[in-house]
């Protein structure tokens, strides 16, 4: 009995794995579809959001087959607060601010990873989109509008409600890496330098200094770019 009940407790301690790391080339990776495997990130964010970028690395085959979540901050009265999601069927990357979505098209490519920034100010309301540090055109999204800052925020799922309701079908299978968030907008200059691997301190989310929890099947392993 006593070795029974030692297993299950390593296996819960397994099902949820927290951590304060440095990820510098490593990634957070998805092997399979689920609908309980994710990673919460915990966030430097004292207040809300005037503007912010957000950049990462993103490697997954699912783009030709269907969509699937990428980043989602959630908060109680919305779901969409802020959200990085590719649409299969749109044919390339919905940016979402208060549940507002546009639409980023790109050409379709062969497997790889893409890196990505997203990028918005509350006072124009000009969301930006990079795409391997190279912009698509500039569109309107929620002008006025201040992003809450009592969030959660998951990787590799697409909130449904406020910390939940993940569909299987809308889970990343993939890596997820160098994810980065600051409480303002990059310049061009300063999102190439992300681009190429460059220095720039976030001051919401920081790769080097992570604070996560692991939930489910989710492995950290060395990155695949450089």
């Amino acid at each position: 009995m006593e070795k029974l009940w030692w297993c299950f407790l390593v296996l819960i301690s397994l099902s949820n794995v927290s951590g304060q790391t440095d990820m510098h080339k490593k990634a957070f990776v998805f092997p399979k579809e689920s609908a309980n495997s994710y990673v919460s990130l915990k966030a430097q964010l004292k207040k809300p959001l005037r503007a912010f970028t957000i950049c990462f690395h993103v490697y997954s085959e699912l783009n030709p087959a269907r969509g699937y979540g990428i980043f989602s901050y959630a908060i109680k009265s919305e779901d969409n607060e802020i959200l990085i999601f590719w649409s299969k069927s749109g044919g390339g990357y919905i940016f979402a601010v208060g549940g507002t979505e546009l639409l980023f098209s790109v050409p379709e490519t062969t497997a790889a990873p893409a890196h990505i920034c997203a990028s918005w100010e509350s006072a124009s309301g000009i969301a930006e989109f990079w795409v391997d540090g190279k912009p698509k055109v500039r569109k309107s999204l929620r002008k006025g509008y201040t992003v809450k800052s009592e969030a959660v925020i998951i990787l590799g799922q697409d909130q449904d409600s406020f910390g939940g309701d993940f569909d299987i079908n809308q889970s990343l299978v993939g890596d997820i890496g160098n994810v980065n968030m600051w409480d303002f907008v990059l310049s061009p200059e300063e999102i190439y330098t992300v681009y190429l691997d460059g220095t720039f301190k976030p001051n919401i989310l920081d790769w080097r200094e992570l604070k996560y929890d692991i939930h489910g099947e989710v492995f950290i392993k060395p990155q695949l770019w450089s």
